[in-house]
């Protein structure tokens, strides 16, 4: 995801360029991790947008010497959580997500190819099922390789609730897919 931020002066001592340099970095992730969260890549670019507005506006109050990472990326979920579709989907069951494979050109064989976009889907559709705070400790934790630490601090939450809520959601993905290879098996044998 391509961003171009425009820098206007200087945030309460420290420099624009000093935002720059530790946010532009974060984009990505930012953006995946809101596609999770909001289930639409135009609504995952406008949080990501608001988060970049938002955490450039109140700047001056960051600390310098803390976890820039992972105040961004409450920033994110705050902003993603007042929002009309945030709301929402804290009251609802979340349904299949779909549309995140992104094409890649690799010199792999079409079998590979096969098996790892299967392995992706189910992996995926296990992260789907989970509880949406199940959803945000394994994706910051497992896809973004936060440190407990960072998750704790991203989603202001205490470190045992962290991991507590990690090692409750890696069970329930391995359950997922092994009812779903399960399954598999049996309506593939006759």
């Amino acid at each position: 995801m391509a961003a171009t931020i425009v820098m206007r002066g200087a945030v309460s001592g420290l420099e624009n360029k000093d935002f720059e340099k530790l946010a532009v970095p974060l984009l990505d992730g930012l953006y995946n991790f809101a596609c999770w969260l909001s289930g639409d890549a135009d609504e995952a670019r406008d949080l990501v947008q608001e988060t970049f507005v938002k955490s450039l506006k109140g700047f001056s109050s960051f600390r310098e010497g803390t976890n820039f990472r992972a105040w961004m990326f409450q920033i994110l979920r705050n902003t993603f959580l007042t929002s009309r579709t945030g709301l929402e989907r804290r009251n609802t069951q979340q349904e299949d997500e779909i549309g995140f494979d992104e094409s890649v050109v690799t010199m792999e064989t079409p079998e590979v190819a096969l098996i790892r976009r299967a392995d992706t889907e189910l992996v995926q559709s296990a992260i789907a099922q989970l509880a949406p705070a199940f959803q945000e400790v394994i994706l910051l934790a497992d896809v973004e390789e936060m440190k407990y630490q960072e998750v704790a601090e991203a989603l202001d939450i205490p470190i045992g609730t962290v991991m507590s809520r990690l090692a409750r959601a890696r069970k329930q993905i391995r359950g997922h897919i092994v009812a779903a290879l399960g399954e598999k098996r049996i309506v593939g044998a006759k």
